[in-house]
Formats: structure tokens, sequence, C-alpha cells
């Protein structure tokens, strides 16, 4: 079944409303080097590829480098501890820092001035280093817990987190050169939001602590919000009456032909694409229109004859709708992300970003930096393992400009086809 132009038009409104963002408000700049540091929620390598996934598709042209540093068990402690070794490292120019959940003390705590104290010291002490080395720092705060029980879905844990919360915008707030994220409220309320349909549900798709790809697909739309993300993709508008392009927005229309028989054809070629992980993400659709709030992929044609309408890329039906529906615009992100040319060069997109991750995490962070336990670091003096660390560090680095170059090569974008074809009643 195809996409519907019908709810994407009740959109419309709400996304061209919105407050504009424009290219270089956006937290994240050309040149960057992103690393992204946290607990085991950013170990698990979902929100923050998504984070890379939607930053990327967006700014094709823009050279954004990021690089995961969670540890599972971790707190801001350790991460202030490993800050040399782990941001400096790699040359960052830009942070996040998500932490918090551990710190409190976990699931089932209740507030301790000794822990709390703890988490803002640490949090300090991140902030001291990154401005001494003049990274910008975006402070995120945890998410919530999502118990599984029915019931509220604040509890005195949940409560504790968001002391722990607060104490994350203090330290934005009291350190320049710094943004305040804030995961927890957003995530609150979609939980509320579905226990209030029925108890039963939950809209994360993990576990307790730690959400599952719809949770963290919220996760990463907020991070991006709070970065100031422009939800614009490309607009597009002609006029059939006058064969002339209206209105064209980080896109190029060419060649508009109009047949015979009514169908409407020209070329697009976009300056961004739309990010939404579509295959695992959708279930928190239904709680926060995010895929839509993302990405705004904007056509209008004026003028169609009355009538129903499919729109097709490459060739491809994506959606379909009626000429009042495409007259008055459209957004078509989810059309695209779901089936057609877009989709289908997103899946390399996503391969290639999973390919760089991967190997990061795998041979570059876990098999050197951290290098606890890992065999080719074991049974050999401290002084070894530190020049053993810092050779193989270098020979595995080596690689990185390749996976980089793949993600960069996969950004590429291709002019397609866009077909608007009158529908014959049978």
């Amino acid at each position: 079944m195809k996409y519907s132009l019908q709810s994407a038009a009740a959109l419309t409104g709400m996304l061209l409303s919105a407050i504009p963002c424009a290219a270089n408000d956006f937290f994240l700049k050309d040149g960057d080097k992103v690393v992204m540091m946290g607990d085991s929620i950013t170990e698990q390598h979902l929100y923050s590829s998504y984070v890379e996934a939607w930053a990327l598709t967006r700014f094709p042209a823009k050279d954004i480098r990021f690089f995961n540093v969670g540890i599972g068990g971790d707190g801001a402690g350790g991460g202030s501890e490993r800050f040399k070794r782990d941001v400096l490292t790699l040359a960052a120019t830009a942070m996040t820092v998500n932490f918090g959940m551990n710190d409190c003390g976990g699931p089932g705590s209740t507030f301790n001035e000794g822990q709390y104290k703890n988490f803002t010291t640490a949090m300090q002490k991140i902030a001291d280093q990154a401005k001494i080395a003049n990274i910008r720092v975006a402070w995120c705060t945890t998410t919530p817990a999502e118990v599984m029980d029915e019931g509220p879905s604040v509890l005195p844990f949940i409560q504790n987190l968001e002391k722990f919360s607060a104490a994350v915008k203090q330290t934005a707030a009291a350190n320049g050169n710094a943004l305040f994220i804030d995961q927890f409220h957003p995530f609150v309320a979609a939980i509320d939001k579905a226990r209030a349909a029925n108890p039963k549900n939950r809209i994360g798709g993990g576990d307790v602590v730690h959400p599952g790809p719809p949770g963290q697909a919220l996760m990463a739309a907020e991070i991006l919000k709070g970065m100031g993300f422009p939800p614009l993709v490309a607009a597009a508008e002609i006029n059939v009456a006058s064969r002339k392009v209206i209105q064209q927005v980080n896109c190029t229309i060419d060649e508009i032909k109009i047949a015979a028989d009514g169908t409407i054809q020209f070329q697009q070629k976009d300056n961004a694409l739309p990010f939404f992980p579509e295959t695992d993400a959708k279930g928190i659709l239904q709680w926060v229109p995010i895929r839509e709030q993302m990405n705004d992929y904007h056509l209008k044609i004026v003028g169609l004859k009355p009538g129903q309408y499919e729109v097709r890329l490459g060739g491809v039906k994506v959606a379909d709708g009626s000429a009042a529906e495409l007259g008055a615009g459209v957004n078509l992100a989810a059309a695209v992300l779901s089936t057609g040319p877009i989709a289908e060069q997103l899946k390399s997109v996503w391969s290639a970003i999973n390919a760089k991750n991967s190997y990061f995490h795998d041979k570059i962070f876990g098999g050197v930096l951290r290098a606890g336990g890992v065999p080719e670091f074991m049974e050999i003096t401290q002084e070894q393992v530190e020049a053993k660390r810092s050779a193989v560090f270098n020979e595995r680095m080596k690689k990185m400009p390749e996976l980089f170059e793949a993600i960069r090569k996969s950004l590429v974008i291709q002019a397609h086809r866009v077909e608007i074809v009158p529908v014959t009643a049978k």
C-alpha cells in the first residue's frame, strides 16, 4: 500500500510555520570532529548513529566526522578521567555529553546528596577540560527510565533522574561555549501520552534503562532539535498553467514537461536528503511524529485538473493524492523514505555509517584506547602497553579516512525524475 498524501497535507502548515533555522545556526559545523561521550545508552550506537545520519544527510556537502566513546556502566566521573584519552586523542572540536543514569544510582535509587555533588563536580571537570581544548559542548540530559510496571511513569527514581537532569542544565549555564539539550522531559511526555492511551503501552522498545530504536530515534530528534537542526530538506513548487517553477529551495528543478494525458514530469536535484530509521523505529511515530517534524520534503503542484494523481520518483510510485492536496502542498518525507530512489540511497548511507562505527568501536576504541582484557595487550608491562597502544592506534586510524570517504560517496545526490501522473478511473 503506497503512502497517501492526505496525512502529509495536514502536516504542511505546521512544518512551514515552524521557526526557520539557517544552516549556519546549526551547532555542528563543517570540519567538525564530534565525540559523543556517555554510558551504555550511548555505547549502543543507536541515537548516536541516528544523529550522525540525520546531520550528514541534511548537510551532505559538509565534512563532519563522528566518534562514539560511550562505555557501559560509566558516569561523569569516568568521562572526566578519560577525557584526554577519548576526546583529545581524537582531536575533537565538538562533543555531546550524556550522563546521569548511573551517576544517580541506577534503577530504584532515590536522591543522594553525595552522588549529586560527585556528579556536578565531575561534569564541571569535563567542562573545564573542554574549555581548555576549545571544544564546543552539547550537554544532554539522560533519558528517563521506562518502568515496566503499570501505573504512573513518574516514580521516585524518575524524579531522582529529573534532579540530575537539572544539574546538567546548571552545568551548561555555568560554562560558556555550551549548549543544553533536554531529552528527559520530551521522553516523559511521550511515555505519559502512550500510557494514557493504554497503561500497557511502552514507547522505547528496549528495557527499563536502555531504549531500543524507537526511543533512541526520539533521543536523536531531541538532540538535533536542541542543536538547531533545520527541518527543511527541499521545497519545490510548480505552476502547471505557466509551466514555471515558482519555488525551488535547497533543490534545482529542470526540464518541465507536460504530456497530452496530463502527466507532469521534471528533473529534481536536491541538496539534502530526508532521514528516519524507517525499518526499526516506526513505533515511536504514533506518539511523536518525529519523521515529519525532522523532514520537510515539500512538493506543491498548482493548477492540476481535478482528479487523483500518482507521484512517482525514478519511475517508482511513492504516493497518491488529489489535485487539491497537491495544490495545497504536501510533505513527501514519509513517502520517499519508504520506497524509491531516495530510500535506496539511504540504505547505502546507513550501511557506510554502520561500517565506520563498527570498525571504530571494535578495532580502535574497544581494541586500542580501552584495551582492557584485549588479548594482544595482555601479559606485557604497562610501559609496553602504552607504546603498543600508540603504535596500534596510529596504524588502525589510517583506515578511518577510507571509511569516512565511503560515507561521503554514499551521500552524493543524483537528480531524479519526478512524475505527477493522473489516475484513470476504472
